[in-house]
């Protein structure tokens, strides 16, 4: 029978009040960003306190898993979105929405898999938006994370692999004495195989794309014949075929050394990439999508860079608030009747 205080699990065994509030403290904790090693060391310990506190975290897990399928990440724009200074009572309100009044089966009656955001939000190695680190590695393999990035690493005495949750990364792989491990980057489409070489890897939807500055990787998709990607080429790869090599450019790996590059580049695909460095919603006005223009800019700071858009191409830039920008047609520079 089910305690006045507990919380019933949609279409599952109902849990405890205190393990709900706990889930959803945690998820809006994670959700903010503000996360040091020991909270996660803390989120560990709660999770293995108590039954209930594993399955509450479990079906939040799931829960979002399923939202991000059937909405992308409209889940987690709710969950995090802010509320005029209350975004944790928020939060945690949505939260626990998810935890009892979402139409999905419980936690024992279908396939729990993690969802790429709290994945990320658990790997050994991540960055949040806008952000770009390096790592070295226990072999000395160099490894930088690109904005909103995440991998798992896994070595152990017969593999170094490096499963890539979100994100992009540059390596540069170590040398260690007698050290004949394979070293493999794991995406979702198949496998990046090192042959003693720098590469980079990204991880889009449905796709992994891959950059090789030196050396030569091989690359296994899940599905697909293997093939090897030397210096200077560029491919891209699904789980069930990968596209035939091409050239690099300076552009494909700008990333690395803070910069953004648009070399006779859309409008709108230009802000697509710049959208991955900054929060919020950046759009833009399908009147001017198709516009080209070239430039190199700075990553520092992308409100400097919408600024001076309007310098090269014409265009208005609009601030609804701060996390909502439109780069629209410039009124201004409309043809006269």
């Amino acid at each position: 029978m089910m305690g006045s205080s507990d919380v019933p699990l949609a279409g599952g065994q109902p849990i405890s009040a205190a393990a709900a509030d706990g889930a959803a403290e945690w998820l809006t904790t994670f959700m903010s960003g503000a996360v040091e090693e020991t909270d996660r060391a803390r989120w560990r310990q709660w999770r293995a306190e108590h039954p209930d506190n594993d399955r509450a975290w479990l079906h939040l897990e799931a829960v979002c898993a399923r939202l991000q399928g059937l909405h992308g990440n409209g889940a987690y724009r709710a969950l995090s979105a802010p509320d005029g200074g209350q975004t944790s009572h928020a939060g945690r309100r949505r939260a626990l929405a998810l935890l009892a009044g979402v139409g999905v089966a419980g936690v024992a009656g279908w396939h729990l898999h993690r969802s790429t955001v709290l994945q990320s939000l658990v790997a050994d190695l991540r960055t949040g938006v806008g952000e770009r680190r390096t790592w070295t590695l226990d072999d000395g393999t160099r490894l930088v994370l690109n904005t909103a990035s995440a991998v798992d690493v896994r070595f152990d005495s017969n593999q170094r692999l490096l499963v890539l949750v979100a994100g992009e990364i540059c390596v540069v792989t170590g040398h260690a004495d007698g050290d004949r491990r394979p070293f493999t980057v794991q995406t979702a489409q198949g496998r990046v195989r090192a042959l003693g070489t720098a590469f980079t890897v990204r991880q889009r939807d449905g796709r992994t794309d891959v950059v090789v500055q030196h050396g030569a990787v091989a690359l296994a998709p899940t599905k697909a014949v293997p093939l090897v990607l030397g210096a200077g080429q560029r491919t891209w790869f699904s789980s069930g075929q990968a596209a035939p090599p091409v050239a690099a450019g300076s552009d494909d790996i700008a990333w690395t050394l803070g910069s953004l590059v648009a070399d006779d580049m859309r409008l709108a695909d230009f802000l697509a990439e710049l959208g991955r460095y900054r929060r919020g919603v950046l759009r833009c006005d399908p009147a001017v999508a198709d516009l080209r223009f070239s430039a190199v800019f700075p990553l520092q700071d992308t409100d400097r860079i919408l600024a001076m858009l309007p310098n090269s191409l014409p265009v208005r830039v609009r601030l609804h608030t701060r996390y909502w920008v439109s780069v629209q047609a410039d009124p201004a520079h409309a043809p006269k009747k």
